[in-house]
């Protein structure tokens, strides 16, 4: 049974599919580090390793980069008219959009509430804690991601 479970795990972790997302997510992060590195952000290890591991928004978008790494290898393997490609496609899209759309304007309101928030408390002499500010992506970030997306999955897919 222990060896089933390890052949499963075995070969979900080397199918193309996942190797394909899991490489157009990790390139992206990686890149992601070195603009960093290259701009003055990362203060040392940790911060490369954090971005590395855990930190969204920035270039490239890794969140585009994952899901069309993925869906482009499944539309290579299963074909496009397939319906887990048209499926694929549509989760990458929600994806996409949320990266834009949604994180986007909800890092915009936080940075703003964090401004009126600092102003009334310098003013009022208030304590205030800062809200989280989530950073979406810019269109052009996107687009960086979803070309390193579309050329590794297709790496992996032709391998």
């Amino acid at each position: 049974m222990q060896s089933q479970v390890a052949t499963y795990v075995y070969s979900m972790l080397s199918s193309r599919v996942f190797l394909s997302a899991f490489f157009s997510w990790f390139l992206a992060q990686f890149i992601k580090m070195l603009v960093d590195q290259l701009r003055g952000r990362a203060q040392g290890s940790r911060d490369m390793l954090t971005t590395l591991l855990w930190r969204t928004g920035g270039m490239p978008s890794s969140h585009s980069s994952l899901v069309t790494g993925l869906a482009t290898t499944i539309g290579v393997q299963n074909g496009v008219r397939s319906a887990i490609f048209v499926m694929s496609l549509f989760y990458g899209g929600l994806i996409i959009r949320d990266a834009l759309g949604v994180r986007r304007a909800a890092g915009v309101q936080a940075r703003e509430l964090n401004r009126i928030g600092l102003q009334l408390a310098d003013r009022f002499d208030i304590e205030f804690h800062p809200v989280k500010e989530v950073s979406g992506h810019t269109p052009s970030e996107v687009f960086v991601g979803v070309l390193l997306g579309f050329f590794t999955g297709l790496a992996f897919s032709l391998l």
